[in-house]
């Protein structure tokens, strides 16, 4: 017999919940089975978020900075005006109408601005107003927050200048509470991320420039399973740790004699799934000669 000489087997939401309903020994007939089982393969999501895992949802954001502006949203808040030519960089912009604040970082095009996170809700059509250049426009779009709230974590950055790239340190909560002077400019070495709803990555020392470009990994969350007829947002070599874990997690509800096999085998699956999803480079040892003593 000849090989099928395909690769595109991909299970849709609802062959993965067929599949773990059959693994509990149920049948899968109702609409609301399909709704619970998606509630808890979104739960599963954030399972997997929480154990470190979703590498190949990493995604590198070039982040222009903005001189003096040290708190930046991890991802883009962009707002939609009808001009945003007359506003300056890191001017505090403020609504007529809702009365919310927020510094704009860059001016990607002539209609669009990128903010800091606001302090209150932009609304649409209301005209907001520069604290610097008195400069007015008209919102023709809110700010989303959806970007930036995605976000799972930062792995590691870099400041870029002159197209040469100078690591940039991260700090704990404690050690950029404990900076003296966070008003401080210069180009950037250190980052803590404040990992709110909305997380904040603060960088210090303040930025001196608009020109640096400050460049970063950061992990987003998988999409998630809204409809039965949705693929999936994971590579193929987790379809078997995905099915466990979805088969365990509907045991909870459905098939509690069930539950101590199931969870066994997903841990498997999911332990030989993390083992797999990890950086592959080569690793150089050089030994420290500090305590060699001399041979005579």
């Amino acid at each position: 017999m000849a090989v099928s000489g395909s690769k595109d087997f991909e299970p849709n939401v609802a062959e993965y919940i067929e599949e773990a309903f059959e693994r509990c020994g149920i049948e899968f007939r109702t609409g609301y089975d399909a709704k619970t089982a998606r509630r808890s393969l979104n739960l599963l999501f954030a399972d997997w978020a929480n154990r470190g895992l979703n590498r190949w949802t990493i995604k590198q954001v070039s982040q222009t900075v903005a001189s003096g502006i040290t708190d930046y949203p991890v991802g883009a808040i962009t707002m939609s005006v009808s001009a945003s030519g007359s506003f300056s960089i890191a001017e505090t912009i403020s609504g007529g109408t809702s009365g919310a604040t927020a510094s704009i970082i860059t001016k990607p095009t002539t209609t669009s601005l990128t903010l800091t996170v606001p302090v209150g809700t932009f609304s649409s059509g209301e005209t907001i107003t520069g604290g610097t250049s008195g400069a007015t426009t008209a919102t023709t779009s809110t700010a989303s927050l959806e970007d930036p709230q995605s976000t799972v974590d930062i792995l590691s950055g870099v400041v870029r200048r002159s197209n040469s790239d100078i690591s940039i340190t991260r700090v704990s909560r404690d050690d950029y509470l404990t900076i003296a002077n966070k008003s401080t400019t210069g180009r950037p070495t250190q980052f803590y991320v404040d990992r709110q709803i909305t997380p904040i990555v603060k960088i210090w020392p303040a930025p001196e420039n608009s020109t640096d470009i400050f460049i970063y990994d950061r992990l987003v969350r998988i999409d998630d399973a809204d409809a039965s007829v949705n693929t999936l947002d994971i590579p193929f070599r987790f379809y078997p740790c995905l099915t466990a874990g979805l088969a365990y997690y509907m045991s909870l509800k459905r098939a509690p004699d069930r539950i101590q096999i199931l969870k066994g085998l997903y841990e498997e699956e999911f332990q030989r799934a993390a083992d797999e999803d990890r950086d592959k480079a080569n690793i150089n040892l050089v030994p420290s000669y500090t305590f060699v003593s001399a041979v005579s």
